[in-house]
């Protein structure tokens, strides 16, 4: 027996020295340029089916361990990329051939798993570590705008917004921004600040953006579509980097107060040991003087628009705030009182912080494990329903990540402190009430400063002021305006700060300390079946709501909100690889909502290598934002509330109310017969059937339909063309909708309107509701977007595309459904060569779009022109290889053409750069 214990052991300890030794064979090799020679600095070199990996060094060469036999995957931007299969420990020496970049893209947002680009199942666009490198645009982030499908607005020099396929906003909830795969929106604003939060240029590896619904993957925030950035790995991604950028912009802008400088400061560092453990470390600051916005159009909806302008007493001027209070009043007409510029107001001195670190160790040669951590800290303009300063805004995050070869487990928190930010029109309204003297000279309190300035105004006007000119609208407001404190005085600034500081109705201060934390994970069972590619998942998320009570109702309270999906996907290759059948599904589910069921179908045809046909079918769902569900304000006359039933909880709103329209009915009715001399009993009795009973429901999805087909291949080795057409229906669109509560039940028994309930409706017991809700209307749209990339002879490079939509409002209700705020046409042509010489290139990129309107809730709905413009952006670069710096010279929007992307936000005018941009790998 012992002996053949002793066999036995002899021979596990034989297998397990074998195992030993095969786990730590060394892998070294050479990788240089096919046609010149020159070793390539940079390469990507990792193991098939594991974790392990490494980089080319400055010299071309890489070295690992891993067991043998393996194959190594050889992969670098600009080249084809290669598979090795390595049986020996033999130097490897690996020649890379120049090829069409789009020819060797990896994309992995289409379908959460590897795939190229050409046979992506649904539309697809990359932006690559080249093309960020060779970007002629301020930063990656801006040079997204020439992507087929995308648009974007500008609220601030800090601040763009991006969407795809309609509906666009300038807060857009309707679209999932990823970095690394954490969700990058702060959880009480309930959107991604673009990049304002996220990572620099100089950490940015590539960026995918899926145009359209994405829901069936990503869930419910993926409704217009996806933007997903990777930053660099610090295993294949090592060395210092740093950039330094200097910039100025709002050259000739008009203003007279001259060109402002730029400054963009970055730099990371990362390191591998032993191919074990890695870590990088990423600081940036970047410091400029906003874009302006002083559009002083006059936009008063209750003036005529013939009497407008600079000489209408009543003006309400676009971007100068205060004015918004006016009063119509009788024998003088509309009245405003005098509002204050945007400029003396908002905080133009913008920057933005982001510091990052993250830690990777490799516990296996399949499993790793990840810890990241961003702060990041800025400030920008935002236009919303006011213009906002994001003002000294933090936003915090944490990550964990366990990845193996065919499964990730991610968890991760943000969290955001906003002590600075404000509403600048409520400030410009509230200074205007700190000033505001009687008849008597004497400083009214704030709730009475409004009525008492028109009071001096009428007064004024109405010639009972000694020594100022009667029935004139310019002296009756000098005369009204008498004390006011102007900007840049020691009173405004006082007044600016303390109301900054005060938070609710009685100020302009905004409080956020919101969070939210979530985990996911994704298995892929690919490789045990088999005969099918099958990946499931799931995720779970909570948000935790901090704002003092000042918007939602968690003063005191722990008020949250948690939701969860699962999902999975089916894909099976056929007819010889030539056709792929996918198919998805996710089901997710909210606290306060039914669960939502999206799936996914698509087919991609490959007749042949080269040529690629695709065809799906998808769904998608968008769940109330936080704060539609959870806002809960008392603005005086009504209370705006949002549409979760747990928010409205004792309050009736929706029970027990009538239409506003039906109650305006009902009051203009029975003014009348008051008139008349009617008893107040019986004007009530006779008129009480003009009230209609509301019927609101409680908040719910949004939802779409998309069918998609489009075709993507090379064509003569050289000219890569892609087209897709797409048609989609939305239906259960988002809506606010006025309604009126009385105390009492608004309907008896039988049916028939309670006449307590009508006259209490007229009295101090009613009480005005802006509730959340759906409209039932569907509305569809259509469009092509189609591109082409041609690599022209000796390294020139020419990318055109264009993308055409058309909105189909069939017989829906214009009230009920969002704007939709997208140019029917635009298009982009990219024309560069990166090797004009050894050391030069250039690249130029033109962006064109048509002209429309533009719809918000900042001009409360009503439309504004958004012209048609070009933009020029350009930049020639020149490689330095003794100091591994690249200097490039640039700019966006050269011509200096002053624009505006958004109605209310500010003009937009070119900002030109010189950048030093060093690389110890010298990439």
């Amino acid at each position: 027996m012992k002996k053949h214990l002793l066999v036995v052991t002899t021979c596990l300890c034989m297998l397990y020295a074998h195992i030993l030794q095969a786990q730590s064979q060394r892998i070294s090799g050479s990788i240089s340029d096919g046609d010149s020679g020159k070793p390539l600095a940079g390469v990507s070199v990792s193991v098939k089916g594991k974790n392990t990996g490494t980089v080319t060094n400055a010299d071309g060469v890489f070295e690992l361990k891993t067991a043998i036999p393996a194959t190594l995957l050889i992969s670098f931007v600009g080249y084809a990329r290669q598979q090795i299969n390595v049986s020996s420990t033999e130097n490897i020496q690996i020649s890379l051939i120049p090829s069409i970049e789009e020819l060797n893209q990896v994309v992995v947002s289409a379908s959460r798993v590897e795939e190229n680009i050409l046979r992506s199942p649904v539309s697809i666009e990359k932006m690559d570590a080249r093309a960020i490198q060779q970007s002629p645009s301020a930063n990656y982030y801006d040079g997204l705008v020439n992507m087929k499908s995308l648009d974007m607005v500008t609220s601030s020099l800090t601040y763009k917004q991006i969407n795809t396929r309609g509906f666009n906003t300038t807060g857009n909830s309707r679209f999932l921004q990823l970095v690394d795969g954490v969700d990058n929106q702060p959880s009480g604003l309930g959107f991604a600040m673009g990049n304002l939060f996220g990572p620099h240029d100089i950490d940015v590896e590539s960026a995918e953006l899926i145009p359209g619904a994405a829901s069936a993957l990503y869930g419910p925030i993926a409704f217009n579509g996806m933007l997903n950035t990777r930053t660099k790995n610090p295993f294949e991604y090592q060395g210092l980097s740093a950039q330094t950028k200097f910039g100025v912009n709002h050259i000739g802008d008009g203003t007279g107060m001259g060109a402002k400088p730029l400054y963009d400061l970055a730099v990371r560092y990362a390191k591998a040991f032993n191919n074990k453990f890695a870590f990088k470390v990423n600081a940036s600051y970047l410091k400029g003087t906003d874009w302006y916005a002083n559009d002083y159009t006059d936009i008063d909806p209750n003036t005529p628009a013939a009497n407008r302008g600079p000489n209408n007493p009543g003006k309400n001027a676009l971007n100068i705030y205060g004015d918004e209070v006016a009063q119509t009043i009788p024998d003088i007409g509309r009245v405003s009182r005098t509002g204050y510029e945007e400029k003396d107001l908002a905080t133009y001195g913008v920057y933005s912080l982001k510091l990052n670190g993250a830690l990777h160790y490799r516990i296996t040669d399949k499993l790793e494990a990840i810890y990241q951590g961003n702060f990041n800290q800025g400030t920008a303009q935002y236009t919303g329903s006011n213009r906002f300063v994001i003002n000294d805004f933090k936003f915090i995050q944490h990550k964990l990540e366990l990845k193996g070869s065919n499964f990730y487990v991610r968890a991760y928190s943000n969290k955001e402190l906003s002590t600075n930010s404000y509403n600048t029109r409520a400030l410009g309204q509230h200074i205007n009430r700190t000033w505001v003297k009687d008849l008597n000279g004497v400083t009214v309190t704030p709730d009475k400063a409004d009525a008492v300035w028109f009071e001096r105004y009428i007064a004024a006007y109405n010639g009972t002021i000694a020594g100022v000119t009667n029935h004139d609208h310019t002296s009756a407001r000098s005369f009204a305006d008498q004390g006011r404190i102007l900007p840049g005085s020691s009173e405004f600034e006082s007044a600016k700060d303390r109301l900054i500081q005060t938070r609710g109705l009685a100020g302009a201060g905004i409080l956020s300390q919101c969070s939210l934390r979530h985990i996911e994970g994704m298995y892929d069972f690919s490789s045990v079946l088999r005969f099918i590619n099958l990946q499931v998942g799931g995720n779970y998320r909570k948000y935790y709501l901090d704002t003092g009570g000042t918007l939602f109702d968690d003063k005191d309270k722990d008020l949250t909100n948690q939701e969860y999906g699962v999902f999975a996907q089916a894909s099976k290759a056929l007819l010889k690889d030539k056709l792929k059948i996918t198919l998805s599904g996710r089901y997710d589910k909210n606290e306060n909502f039914d669960g939502r069921f999206t799936p996914r179908a698509s087919a991609v045809f490959s007749p042949t290598e080269n040529h690629h046909f695709r065809a799906s079918y998808q769904t998608g769902f968008r769940n109330p934002t936080i704060g539609d569900q959870y806002i809960k304000l008392n603005v005086g006359p009504i209370i705006i509330l949002g549409g979760a039933p747990v928010n409205s909880q004792g309050l009736n709103a929706y029970e027990n109310s009538v239409t506003i329209a039906s109650f305006g009915a009902f009051a203009s009715a029975f003014g009348e017969d008051m008139a008349q001399g009617t008893p107040f009993p019986q004007a009530v009795a006779n008129n009480k059937n003009k009230l209609v009973k509301s019927n609101v429901p409680y908040i719910k999805s949004e939802k779409v339909k998309s069918y998609e087909i489009g075709y993507k291949g090379l064509i003569a080795k050289k000219l890569i063309f892609d087209v897709n057409y797409y048609y989609s229906e939305y239906t259960d669109f988002m809506i606010n909708t006025v309604v009126a509560r009385a105390k009492s039940d608004i309907l008896l028994g039988d049916g028939s309107v309670n006449p307590a309930a009508a006259a209490e409706l007229l009295g101090a017991d009613r009480q005005l509701f802006q509730l959340y809700t759906n409209a039932a209307d569907k509305v569809s749209i259509q469009g092509v977007s189609a591109g082409l990339t041609y690599s022209l002879p000796k390294n020139y490079k020419l990318g055109v595309n264009a993308t055409w939509i058309d909105f189909n409002m069939r017989e829906a209700d214009q009230n009920n459904i969002p704007a939709f705020n997208t140019p029917k046409w635009k298009t982009n042509v990219m024309f560069g060569n990166a090797r004009l010489t050894d050391k030069i290139g250039f690249n130029l990129a033109w962006h064109w779009q048509q002209r429309f309107d533009w719809y918000g809730t900042f001009t409360e709905m009503a439309p504004g022109r958004v012209r048609g413009y070009s933009l020029l952006d350009a930049q020639v670069s020149y490689r330095i290889p003794s100091l591994k710096t690249i200097v490039k010279l640039g700019g966006s929007n050269i011509t200096n053409k002053y624009i505006v992307q958004a109605y209310g936000s500010p003009a937009v005018g070119g900002l030109y750069y010189i950048s030093l941009n060093f690389d110890q790998l010298f990439r």
